[in-house]
């Protein structure tokens, strides 16, 4: 009995890792399920263990088979190398949180080595506001989302990415390598159940990108999904997870206290991720996601 268990279960385990993107959207399950889709990686131990209790050599076999198809899904992942090499700009976005006192002390430390930082949940002339005013020349803030900057900032306007008020913008950064143009966003959030609007606000970033005819655009923010959430997909491609290509590791920004997933961001075209990582953001129940790009 625990041998045809231990079969089952590896053959169904294998399954929904390689072919999540067609199991059926169950009442906002689904998207819970592939924000955490590199943490199904631990049943394979389990299963393994239940394979030597029944000393079957085909049970054996099984249990392998969902460990090979996670090494060749997040494998890359564990074993990659940042590429390093000269970079222009040093970015980052971080969701500072609304009810952190500490946004300030947050911030100052994320910021210190940045040509541009993008925040979201900012109160106005908050904590965060004020320190980063403090430490960036060029600014521009929306609502509860902003982008600070050390170049000039020359042309920018508000976004609503379909929530029904502006919870995004558009800016044009004018670098010493030309201009980039800087997306920030934070995308309606998404619980089991009521995923509704976060498909929505997915699906105005992606008409906004599409849309967009500059060389260089950067995509900065919370966009409430994780990179092997379907709903990336028209985002990544034609955009580049900075992650994803120089990061050390998954990158995992949320919760702070043990992140397993990554709803924070950085998106990228036009340009060359050199490095890529997380940052701690004090009081917020998000790390940062910082980048160094090099600039085509």
């Amino acid at each position: 009995m625990l041998k045809k268990g231990v079969v089952v279960v590896s053959a169904v385990v294998a399954a929904g890792l390689a072919g999540h993107r067609f199991i059926p959207v169950l009442g906002g399950f689904t998207p819970v399920l592939e924000s955490v889709l590199p943490w199904i990686g631990l049943l394979v131990p389990v299963l393994l263990l239940a394979a030597f209790a029944t000393r079957s050599a085909a049970a054996a076999v099984a249990a392998l088979v969902p460990g090979v198809v996670w090494a060749a899904m997040f494998g890359s992942a564990l074993m990659r190398t940042p590429p390093g090499g000269p970079s222009d700009l040093a970015v980052g976005t971080v969701n500072v949180g609304v009810r952190n006192n500490a946004s300030g002390e947050a911030v100052r430390a994320i910021a210190a080595d940045l040509d541009l930082l993008a925040a979201q949940e900012l109160t106005p002339g908050g904590p965060a506001a004020k320190q980063l005013n403090k430490m960036f020349k060029h600014r521009y803030p929306v609502s509860t989302v902003g982008l600070w900057s050390r170049y000039p900032i020359v042309d920018k306007r508000p976004l609503d990415v379909g929530m029904g008020w502006p919870r995004a913008l558009r800016a044009v950064v004018s670098t010493p390598k030309g201009k980039v143009t800087v997306y920030v966003m934070h995308l309606a959030s998404a619980r089991p159940g009521h995923t509704a609007s976060r498909d929505a606000s997915l699906t105005q970033a992606r008409k906004l990108v599409d849309a967009d005819r500059s060389e260089r655009i950067l995509l900065l923010g919370d966009l409430n999904t994780a990179t092997t959430d379907r709903g990336m997909r028209g985002l990544t491609p034609p955009l580049t997870d900075a992650q994803e290509v120089a990061g050390d590791g998954f990158g995992f920004t949320w919760p702070a206290e043990f992140p397993i997933t990554r709803p924070d961001h950085i998106l990228f075209r036009g340009m060359t991720a050199t490095e890529a990582g997380v940052a701690p953001a004090t009081g917020s129940d998000h790390r940062a996601a910082i980048a160094s790009l090099r600039l085509q």
